[in-house]
């Protein structure tokens, strides 16, 4: 995946040299495949070339593997998980900024939508 999102667009053969050991082109097909099974990767035809592209971002790609780890080892609790990271020091100073930043713009999106909803049920409710 990462050779994937690093290219943006790219062939089975451009992978292939990419790799440090060079495997057989059916293992590098066979791989791409799985990814497309799985909805990870999608492809475009260009003659007889199949070319391969992320079909999500790598930031929704982590975030849904994350999900599965916190929902796994911690019944869903995202807090257990921030709380344990910073007490594990694995998050440095502009992390911690930069989280605190995007939690603070998560909760005036998270205000405006209640505004619109309750003006949309006053709305409603008058007529």
């Amino acid at each position: 995946m990462q050779l994937v999102w690093e290219a943006g667009e790219t062939t089975s053969d451009a992978i292939r040299e990419r790799l440090a050991r060079k495997p057989k082109e059916s293992t590098v097909r066979t791989v791409l495949r799985r990814l497309e099974d799985k909805g990870y990767i999608t492809h475009t035809v260009d003659g007889r070339t199949y070319v391969f592209s992320a079909a999500e971002p790598r930031p929704r790609v982590a975030a849904g593997a994350v999900k599965g780890i916190v929902d796994w080892l911690c019944d869903g609790s995202v807090e257990e998980v921030l709380v344990g990271m910073v007490d594990a020091h694995m998050l440095d100073r502009g992390t911690l900024q930069r989280l605190a930043r995007r939690i603070e713009e998560a909760k005036k999106e998270k205000k405006e939508e209640n505004k619109k909803e309750i003006k949309q049920e006053k709305k409603g409710g008058k007529r």
